[in-house]
């Protein structure tokens, strides 16, 4: 019987260059594996970590789905807000994929950011509730092929224009979720980007769409003379601040809106609607436009970042996910403020990936939108809604601090 080797044991082998760190995962479980990298982190930087190796996840599904070279885990304080009046049942339009009042975990190590969010979605629940809807799902794929010249980058893109259907069999041949919903052709000079959109459903998607653009790139490099350069040509735009997400968006597109009352913008965001409505003007909008600023908000990646650390979302696409405008204007003679946040590119998924993982699936229990919903995409654009609106309220939060000018004394007041 073979005995199971020591994590120290493990460590010298690779001190001693007889493996390479991935190479640990061959000769141990994975648990074995992360303890050993550990030995070696702390024998090299004199380092021990302790608070790192007690993590509650299963190291083997972790180093199947969520990571390489893995030796613990990192802990992010973790709060709640709510409850998140959404979509109420006895409102007078529907559509929305969740409705009532639900709570939103979120971790972060921004002080203050809880509390301001929280005061936000106590107006909002105050004046029964906000309005949310997904308004797209199209994650996007954009590979880009070489071709001679000018003449024979229109003709690829015109017979991708014409076999849109037939690219679509066979992206979905890959998948028995995903649908394709538009291939759009961009030529520059002799290079063709061919920008897939795919409904994904409660995925977020972002492996399946690479997965059926391989296919379909392959069928076009079969029947016309262009040849792939890269599955992925940036045009996509993935992790990147990108105009052709705020334009066009990608993921799920999701908009939120509230009308809030003079008395409760008076009596919890201690200011009036019209200042709130200037502060959103100067600020968001003028401001953001001579910064030349792609994100016409005021701290929606506060929310969003804080929501994807807490339900297992790709923490890099928030990039993508401060793609968002906020409105604000002064109705009804002055008795009222409506406001919006509309998120171009919000890139959520309720299955696969990081959603797996323990504390994260805990956290959409919490929501209840862990899994695959009924019907199919459902629970996703739940969790879109739900994060627009906890943003909306830390939009509506934040601009009443600054329309107030208690911004500083809050965060004196909180400690931070």
């Amino acid at each position: 019987m073979t005995e199971t080797p020591t994590p120290e044991t493990l460590a010298r082998r690779v001190q001693d260059g007889d493996l390479r760190l991935h190479q640990l995962d061959d000769e141990a479980d994975a648990a074995t594996a992360a303890a050993a990298r550990r030995r070696l982190l702390a024998d090299e930087t004199d380092t021990e970590l302790a608070t790192v190796a007690d993590y509650s996840f299963d190291a083997e599904r972790a180093t199947e789905t969520a990571v390489e070279n893995l030796i613990g885990g990192a802990q992010v304080p973790m709060g709640m807000v709510g409850p998140i009046r959404i979509n109420d049942d006895d409102a007078e339009t529907d559509g929305g994929a969740v409705s009532g009042q639900r709570y939103l975990p979120l971790a972060t190590t921004e002080g203050a950011l809880l509390a301001s969010v929280n005061r936000g979605c106590a107006a909002i629940r105050r004046d029964g509730g906000a309005t949310a809807r997904v308004l797209q799902n199209a994650m996007t794929r954009a590979p880009v092929f070489r071709v001679a010249d000018v003449g024979e980058a229109a003709a690829v893109a015109a017979w991708v224009r014409e076999h849109t259907d037939a690219l679509a069999e066979t992206a979905e041949s890959t998948t028995s979720h995903g649908e394709l919903t538009s291939a759009t052709p961009h030529v520059v000079g002799d290079s063709v980007f061919v920008r897939f959109a795919y409904d994904t459903k409660d995925a977020m998607g972002m492996n399946m769409a690479t997965i059926a653009t391989r296919e379909v790139a392959a069928r076009i490099e079969a029947e016309t003379p262009a040849e792939l350069v890269a599955l992925s040509g940036n045009l996509c735009a993935d992790k990147k601040p990108a105009a052709v997400n705020a334009v066009n968006g990608r993921g799920r597109t999701v908009s939120a809106d509230v009308t809030l009352s003079r008395e409760t913008v008076a009596d919890v965001l201690n200011t009036t609607p019209e200042a709130i409505a200037e502060a959103n003007t100067r600020k968001n909008l003028v401001g953001s436009a001579k910064a030349g600023s792609l994100g016409f908000n005021a701290h929606a990646a506060n929310t969003i970042a804080a929501a994807f650390l807490a339900t297992g979302q790709d923490i890099a696409q928030v990039v993508e996910g401060s793609n968002a405008i906020t409105t604000a204007d002064v109705r009804d003679d002055g008795d009222t403020l409506y406001a919006s946040l509309s998120i171009a590119s919000l890139e959520v998924g309720t299955v696969g990936g990081g959603t797996t993982l323990p504390t994260q699936a805990e956290s959409l229990d919490v929501i209840g939108v862990r899994g695959g919903g009924d019907p199919a995409g459902s629970n996703a654009d739940a969790l879109a809604e739900i994060i627009a609106t906890a943003a909306l309220g830390g939009e509506l939060s934040l601009l009443g601090a600054l329309a107030s000018s208690n911004l500083a004394s809050a965060h004196e007041e909180l400690g931070r």
